[in-house]
């Protein structure tokens, strides 16, 4: 049974981030429009669903790990902060972002607390990402296959 490590990331992220779209169980913010992800962006995503690739995106690292917490997400998912003349350097995203993210996930089944305030992934939300990432690659696979016939045919058509 393929599982999550065997996608690779950014096709899963959408494959899950649509399919929390789709459910509609995903409780998003009022302020999700208004909000910056980090105090070193200058401009809001411009992405209208970026909440939902970040609920995906944080899905997937607490699936790879066993007990993951807030400042850990916030150092994943910073970035540089440009200072101006002087050199650039790293610089976290908003926690409050990703705690909030934490929280829906939480109140839809898929993470779960842990005793030391971390976040873990539950058994329900475990074979949920196991089911998105098998969907994930039946359909690489068809598309494979389909490539495959095509190429044939245009060959047929040479000879």
């Amino acid at each position: 049974m393929p599982g999550v490590r065997d996608v690779s990331a950014d096709q899963f992220i959408a494959a899950y981030a649509s399919h929390l779209k789709r459910s509609g169980k995903l409780e998003v913010p009022a302020w999700v429009d208004l909000v910056k992800t980090g105090a070193f962006k200058e401009l809001a995503p411009y992405d209208p669903d970026w909440y939902y690739v970040r609920a995906a995106a944080v899905a997937r690292h607490i699936y790879l790990r066993k007990d993951v917490g807030i400042g850990a997400l916030t150092k994943l998912h910073g970035g540089r902060n440009r200072r101006g003349n002087r050199p650039s350097h790293h610089a976290d995203a908003s926690a409050s972002v990703q705690r909030k993210v934490c929280q829906s996930l939480e109140k839809i089944g898929v993470l779960e607390q842990t005793g030391n305030g971390g976040r873990r992934i539950s058994q329900d939300g475990q074979r949920d990402l196991d089911r998105i990432a098998t969907a994930v690659i039946e359909e690489l696979k068809s598309k494979e296959e389909e490539d495959e016939d095509e190429e044939e045919e245009e060959e047929e058509d040479e000879e």
